[in-house]
């Protein structure tokens, strides 16, 4: 019999072995696969006890022949289905690939599914059911051009989901990667070692280490497979094969730590290993990786996942904790033998340890890197003495960023803000932009000239996000890092993340709520703190509009101002609602506040009545979904303030605001309409975006 077994890439050639260990012959290695013939015993066996397979599909029949619907029809009708199950049976069918006539892979997954229910009928007068839940035959078709291959799916669900595990931590490494973990490690080959994972999660490498040494089979866990509802499965066989593999279990003493700084992740591990018979073996301990200390008295092996960030904003604390952990194990861990599974050099290189092995894999859909280490006494000689940065040029911007500190220091003693701006882009190598938010500090980074290679720009980012920690002595988990790319065409700013943790910052007796987490923007623009203090200054007794309103953080300032009317504006249902709970901060309730969800280009055209103070901001470029139609500032600015001018009062002021580099107005055009424009652009930048003039352009504009 022929069958495919599947693994991750990276460990097809561990699963070689493994599947001639079970006495079964190799036929072929393919990228995540590999095809071998044997016995169905054998192959029972090897779904028991395969610690590098994902799934193990029996071949039932190929063509080459294959080039439409109809030959798709004739060719699975024609198979002797009955051999592997009956018309009273479920069954599902798997169907990827597709050729020049076959375009649509559940269309031919329907055509699969109408001949095999044919067939049984033409057969019995009987037809099968779809089961999609738990169906008791799997059919997998497999079509690459004009080759299709039929198989019936033998192991059942994903063989790393072991069945030992009911408690799963999040994200963790999935069972059969932390097997060939272990494998390239080493430790197997003196199993009295330590084994130590200092960010072990819900323990996975730790149970998979011990099911390893204490030759466990992984899937005596499992509760059933795919082969068991066969015709040709014989059940007392695979009893005495699995009483077989229960008997070959050994009893070694062990010596597994593991150590995580999430307790709730800790305790399900805890609740994991606590069903296995090695529990007494395995000392779990909360711990934080940026602060290790030793272990053991002896030599041993260091095995671990580590943390890569689900969302940018990770990234600091990512880098703070490769640069301990590097420090800690050249400390504590001199002659041990590091086993690291990470997703990014970079960061590994952060370690400042030379490896002397590395293997490329997947966890998942992760693209990974397993890189081995001996730390040699000349390593841990090292230890405190290399640079902790990738550049020494990186020093530059430290001192950019104190120098810069520095000046704003009167500023901020005479001027009651918590937020400000102490770097943006000053030199050109650097092009971050730096923005602290009382005790936490939000890092921009901007998109890299194309002469910059990847590699070079993550490790520049690197050195500005410890140095940002250690300059401003702020904590790295308070350093949130967040990508600035030029949006064009369709991209919109998208929600970075769910965190939905927001604090409340202070601008000049003003109280805003922030999220430094989940969007690009905070919901406050810093630069634009000047403009909402002159609305306040001037908005007395004054019906005030704010348009592209964003937060509401204009009308905040206006309504403080003692405005006698405040109308907010904005397309977004999200940013109107964070408006009223601005308002709510201050203290604000009136009949006379309004929040209108609009886009503000279509309520322009169709406005009524007339105020007194507004404030225009508009994006530089949109052509949201909820637009009625693309905008550009420099491009449509006339025929905006044209709307504009019909509900601006006689005696009224429009502060006109936008962010386009580089930007002109049209003096004709204004004049044309009857209007007169003072750019006050000078006077609305406060001390901490003077050094970048043109973040952006104000006028204030009345009529003729």
């Amino acid at each position: 019999m022929k069958f495919i077994a599947l693994t991750s890439i990276g460990v097809e050639n561990l699963l070689s072995d493994e599947i001639k260990e079970a006495g079964a012959s190799v036929l072929k290695q393919s990228i995540g696969s590999i095809r071998f013939e044997c016995d169905s015993l054998t192959a029972q066996r090897l779904c028991l006890t395969s610690r590098f397979a994902t799934r193990i599909m029996l071949l039932f029949e190929s063509s080459d022949e294959i080039k439409c619907k109809d030959s798709l029809y004739q060719f699975v009708k024609l198979q002797p289905w009955q051999e592997y199950f009956g018309p009273t049976q479920t069954f599902l069918v798997d169907f990827k690939g597709t050729n020049t006539q076959l375009k649509n892979t559940q269309f031919s997954a329907l055509m699969v599914k109408d001949a095999v229910v044919d067939y049984f009928y033409d057969l019995y007068e009987k037809r099968p059911n779809i089961d999609k839940a738990n169906p008791d035959v799997r059919i997998v078709a497999r079509l690459n051009k004009e080759k299709l291959e039929l198989y019936i799916d033998y192991s059942g669900p994903s063989l790393s989901r072991r069945g030992y595990r009911p408690h799963q931590g999040k994200a963790p490494i999935k069972e059969h990667v932390a097997a060939a973990v272990v494998k390239r490690s080493g430790w197997l080959n003196d199993i009295k070692q330590p084994l130590f994972d200092p960010c072990c999660g819900s323990g996975t490498l730790l149970i998979e280490a011990a099911m390893m040494a204490l030759n466990i089979a992984p899937g005596l866990y499992r509760d059933k497979f795919a082969f068991e509802s066969l015709p040709s499965f014989r059940a007392q066989k695979f009893k005495v094969l699995k009483q077989e593999l229960k008997d070959a279990k050994r009893d070694v003493a062990l010596h597994l730590i593991g150590h995580d700084i999430d307790k709730n992740v800790l305790q399900k591990a805890r609740q994991n290993i606590s069903q296995l018979p090695f529990e007494k073996y395995v000392k779990l301990q909360h711990s934080d990786a940026n602060k290790l200390t030793r272990v053991a008295n002896r030599q041993g092996v260091i095995v671990s996942n580590l943390p890569y960030g689900e969302r940018l904003g990770e990234t600091a604390e990512l880098v703070s904790l490769y640069r301990n952990l590097g420090d800690g194990l050249k400390k504590h861990y001199g002659e041990w033998s590091l086993c690291l599974l990470g997703t990014e050099t970079s960061l590994f290189s952060l370690l400042k340890i030379a490896k002397h092995k590395q293997y490329k894999l997947k966890n998942g859909p992760l693209d990974c890197l397993l890189n081995l280490y001996k730390l040699t006494q000349q390593q841990v000689a090292q230890s405190g003495k290399s640079s902790s940065l990738h550049y020494e040029q990186s020093t530059a911007f430290s001192n950019r960023l104190k120098k810069n500190k520095q000046a704003l220091k009167s500023w901020l003693k005479t001027n009651d803000v918590d937020s400000y701006r102490l770097y943006d882009a000053d030199i050109p190598e650097y092009n971050v932009a730096v923005d602290k938010y009382q005790d936490k500090v939000v890092v921009y980074e901007y998109a890299p000239p194309k002469t910059i290679d990847a590699e070079t720009a993550d490790k520049r980012l690197q050195d500005v996000i410890y140095l940002v920690s250690q300059t401003l002595d702020v904590d790295p988990h308070n350093v949130i890092v967040k990508q600035r790319r030029q949006q064009k065409g369709k991209n919109q700013y998208q929600s970075l993340s769910t965190k939905k943790e927001s604090q409340v910052v202070n601008e000049y007796g003003a109280k805003f709520k922030v999220n430094l987490y989940d969007y690009l923007d905070t919901g406050l623009f810093l630069d634009h703190r000047l403009a909402r203090r002159y609305l306040r200054e001037n908005a007395k007794e004054k019906r005030v509009l704010n348009l592209f309103a964003y937060t509401g953080t204009a009308s905040v300032q206006a309504a403080l101002g003692g405005a006698k009317s405040v109308t907010t504006i904005d397309m977004s249902n999200t940013y109107l609602n964070w408006a009223k709970d601005n308002f709510k901060l201050n203290n604000l309730t009136s009949r006379r506040y309004y929040f209108e969800q609009a886009d503000c280009l279509k309520w322009l055209e169709h406005a009524r009545g007339e105020f007194d103070l507004i404030f225009l901001d508009p994006p530089t470029f949109s052509n949201s979904k909820r637009m009625a139609a693309e905008f550009d500032v420099q491009r449509d600015h006339i025929k905006l303030l044209s709307w504009v001018k019909k509900i601006l009062s006689k005696e009224g002021t429009l502060l006109f605001s936008n962010n386009k580099r580089n930007f002109k107005i049209d003096e004709e055009g204004l004049l044309d309409l009857g209007l007169i424009a003072k750019n006050i652009s000078e006077s609305t930048l406060s001390p901490d975006f003077k050094r970048n003039k043109q973040i952006h352009n104000s006028w204030l504009i009345t009529h003729a």
